[in-house]
């Protein structure tokens, strides 16, 4: 069984957890760029929290199912149509053999994931199923036949963010934060993402930063790395980032915020709120409680 790639979209592929353990050979992490949305959208049909699943990015593709598949778009609230029936993202559908998911555009957030029962079936890379390229025209993602009666997460549930423009990411110091005179004009202002941005990072434009005139040694980065260029502006390293950079690194996004940088998207706005450690993983601790809990409420709810 599959779902057939009628027209793939302008960025989707299969993503799921990631390569966390090669990045000491210098490959990235990888995988989801909003891990809660990808979870939930997993948990919704029943799937293991890191089961592979299609990310959508912008503009999502059409597909075409050979069988009856049901699944769900989880994340940015994307348009989505067929011929036979209307979808809303975010809650679960089924589809019938010959019928095509069309997924439009969205106008709020980056990414949403289309989740099946079982997951999509692809080769195993590095010790993970994300691909390295996305989807073509043509190819067929193959998937098990599936049937789902209509579930959805309720609005009380605190993972689940409001359409944004406007960002505010909490930050700790970051490794070259001493470089900077002040922290005023970084915190104090708010930035515009920029069209450069991608999974790798986003570039972000604002009122230039002082930096001094120095170099250092590349070190060690990774996902949510503030760096400030030559050209005193920001670049928030993303999922796919490198794993080494010689630009200062002025913070470092939360791991509660880490999803964010998923969402955003060309035109939004992000300014910065300078927390301490301790928050910083209280914070964590209660993002990751909240989405345990909610990943088990939709797991009793589908057993029942």
């Amino acid at each position: 069984m599959s779902l057939f790639v009628v027209d793939p979209g302008w960025a989707t592929r299969v993503v799921d957890g990631g390569r966390p353990s090669t990045r000491s050979l210098g490959v990235p992490v990888g995988g989801a760029a909003d891990r809660t949305s990808w979870m939930l959208g997993n948990a919704l049909v029943g799937n293991a929290p890191e089961t592979p699943a299609l990310e959508i990015a912008l503009k999502g593709p059409v597909l075409r199912a050979d069988a009856e598949v049901a699944g769900v778009v989880f994340g940015a609230p994307f348009e989505m149509h067929s011929a036979r029936q209307a979808f809303r993202a975010g809650r679960t559908f089924t589809l019938s053999p010959g019928e095509e998911l069309h997924i439009g555009g969205t106008a709020s957030g980056m990414r949403a994931y289309l989740c099946v029962p079982g997951g999509f079936q692809t080769h195993d890379i590095l010790g993970s199923q994300s691909a390295l390229a996305t989807i073509e025209r043509g190819a067929s993602l193959a998937c098990a036949s599936s049937r789902l009666r209509a579930r959805f997460v309720g609005l009380d549930c605190s993972l689940v963010r409001a359409p944004t423009s406007w960002w505010e990411l909490r930050v700790l110091p970051g490794q070259q934060a001493n470089w900077f005179a002040s922290m005023i004009e970084f915190q104090c202002q708010a930035f515009d993402v920029t069209s450069d941005s991608n999974r790798m990072g986003l570039r972000l434009r604002g009122v230039p930063l002082a930096r001094p005139d120095q170099e250092m040694i590349s070190e060690p980065v990774c996902p949510g790395s503030v760096q400030v260029t030559r050209d005193g502006q920001c670049i928030i390293l993303g999922i796919d980032g490198q794993t080494i950079g010689g630009y200062p690194k002025i913070a470092q996004v939360i791991r509660a915020d880490l999803d964010a940088l998923g969402q955003m998207r060309p035109g939004d706005m992000v300014c910065f709120e300078s927390i301490d450690l301790a928050a910083a993983r209280q914070a964590d601790q209660a993002r990751q409680a909240a989405l345990e809990e909610w990943i088990m409420r939709m797991r009793v709810s589908l057993a029942g």
